[in-house]
């Protein structure tokens, strides 16, 4: 029963997307997503402008390789999440406009996400700029 699944209809691709062309479409999408995002969004230009600032400075920070993914994923992972975040969001608001508690619930739990990523997007810039200019390791 789960290879039935598997190769079930409604799981295939659809026709004419695969290989160089489906690369091209999911391209597009991803870029016209970024876009509105970056039109529609506060906090995500927000985050945007600032990675955009702490990203050179990963480069005087970070020491090895392995110091300056996690700066600048971190960077990276403040940015996706708020993506989520807008995406959930964008989707209860096409719901309909009335108030509920799961609408509420879900808009809170993004913005739960987002604010953790933040927190340590955060811990990893103080511990890993105070580890090297203030010998704390």
């Amino acid at each position: 029963m789960f290879h039935q699944a598997l190769v079930h209809k409604d799981y295939e691709m659809k026709p004419g997307h695969t290989g160089w062309r489906h690369l091209v479409h999911s391209t597009r999408y991803s870029l016209k997503g970024l876009k509105a995002a970056f039109r529609n969004e506060s906090a995500f230009r927000q985050e945007l402008g600032l990675c955009m600032v702490l990203i050179p400075l990963a480069w005087w920070i970070g020491d090895t390789p392995v110091e300056w993914i996690l700066l600048v994923g971190s960077c990276f992972m403040v940015l996706i999440v708020e993506l989520v975040n807008s995406a959930i969001e964008s989707v209860v608001d096409r719901i309909g406009p009335e108030r509920h508690v799961l609408s509420g619930r879900a808009k809170d739990i993004g913005s739960a996400a987002v604010m953790l990523a933040l927190i340590m997007a955060a811990l990893t810039w103080v511990l890993l700029a105070a580890d090297k200019y203030l010998s704390i390791g």
